[in-house]
């Protein structure tokens, strides 16, 4: 999902899918918008059985950032954490929401959800290539 702040905030959505062909996980839609300061959700749906759902960012020129994830219920944060940010799995639609509490300019870039770890910095797993 991008995000891009011009006093409007613009979320393009990217995913990653998981090591089986079955899984896969998609964005609700391409873009989002939303003014400086709104509560914004961006969301995911995915197919498949799945252990980990994952949030990334990703500011322009620079590599993945680890954001946030729910393992079984479990939920576990970059270190340190990102301020404003938190998870919401909701199993009754097969879906995940990253929930920024109130968006900013430095908010502004692409957003990325997996079924998978895709960087270190995941306490969890071992590191693997995106996809």
């Amino acid at each position: 999902l991008m995000l891009a702040l011009f006093k409007k905030l613009n979320l393009m959505p990217l995913s990653f899918a998981g090591s089986r062909a079955a899984e896969v996980i998609t964005p609700y839609s391409a873009y989002q918008f939303a003014d400086e300061g709104d509560s914004v959700t961006l969301s995911c749906s995915y197919t498949g059985s799945v252990q980990g759902l994952h949030w990334y960012r990703q500011y322009a020129g620079s590599p993945l950032k680890f954001l946030i994830m729910d393992s079984y219920g479990a939920v576990t944060k970059a270190d340190p954490p990102v301020p404003g940010v938190s998870i919401h799995h909701r199993k009754d639609n097969s879906s995940v929401d990253l929930k920024i509490s109130s968006a900013a300019v430095t908010d502004s870039t692409l957003y990325y959800c997996a079924l998978e770890p895709t960087v270190k910095g995941n306490p969890l797993h071992a590191v693997q290539k995106a996809v």
